[in-house]
């Protein structure tokens, strides 16, 4: 299994940590999160379970549980920590107990637990703050897993989409470059940074980043579902996410109305050491 190169990842005045404002915004709409947001690999989902030395996982920045809710149908018994009410009181709509704060500032009392995972999640996290609570409410031999999907347009469908949101917002970082080069290449920033913050905290077996590919088929319907609950669009004017939405409803069906996109979704995860 391979483990990421231990050099320190590149500094940046903005952290995404220290942006909640963003973060914060994914709860007004959180139905449409919860329908169009993709799920995780039963394969992933069964690594860390069988990793991990009992049923107890805490589902951290849980968001409406999507992740929670395999764990669960895996047998585990989950607790969420979710900073927006809005998305917390969906995620117990659907059946998953949740309680409301950040990470950092959530009260453990004194409860362990055998996992701590993050979706799309951790790097809303202190890299190191995250790490030290994980490792404070970890059993021995407990795991933490941080994971990531990312998405990689097909080449034609980056160019037809990067042009529509050139033409609609012009400073807009979804460039044709940005968008056809690899993504993992800029995820690996947050990679990087989540098991940095592991190391520092010296708690856990040295990282290692775990990887899934696996496709997904959109119609133009589903995929501008998602798109509103991306974080680019989220705090979006109403009138040009109007304009964005309908000009790649038109590209999509000049392409046939579809298309496949590959996702690699990339766990980030180490075993607490040590005893409790």
């Amino acid at each position: 299994m391979p483990t990421i190169p231990p050099e320190p990842a590149p500094h940046s005045e903005h952290e995404p940590h220290e942006r909640r404002q963003v973060a914060q915004s994914f709860g007004s709409d959180a139905e449409r999160y919860d329908r169009a947001r993709p799920r995780y690999p039963d394969a992933m989902v069964d690594r860390i379970v069988v990793g991990s030395p009992g049923p107890g996982v805490l589902d951290v920045g849980c968001g409406t549980a999507i992740a929670a809710r395999q764990f669960q149908a895996a047998g585990c018994k989950v607790l969420g920590v979710e900073p927006d009410a809005r998305m917390a009181g969906l995620a117990r709509q659907l059946g998953v107990e949740v309680e409301v704060a950040t990470f950092e500032a959530w009260a453990p009392a004194g409860r362990e637990f055998d996992a701590v995972v993050a979706g799309q999640a951790w790097h809303w996290i202190d890299p190191v703050a995250g790490a030290a609570r994980a490792a404070q409410v970890l059993r021995p031999g407990g795991r933490l897993a941080a994971f990531w999907n990312v998405f990689q347009l097909p080449p034609d469908v980056a160019q037809a989409l990067a042009a529509v949101y050139l033409q609609v917002m012009p400073d807009s970082p979804f460039s044709l470059q940005a968008m056809t080069k690899q993504a993992e290449d800029g995820y690996q920033v947050l990679f990087t940074k989540a098991a940095d913050g592991i190391r520092e905290v010296g708690e856990f077996s040295d990282p290692e980043q775990w990887r899934f590919d696996w496709e997904w088929s959109y119609t133009r319907d589903a995929w501008l579902d998602q798109m509103p609950t991306l974080g680019a669009f989220t705090r979006l004017p109403s009138d040009k996410l109007a304009e964005v939405l309908e000009g790649v409803g038109a590209a999509i069906d000049a392409m046939g109305g579809s298309f496949t996109m590959h996702y690699a979704t990339v766990a980030v995860t180490a075993a607490r050491t040590g005893a409790a």
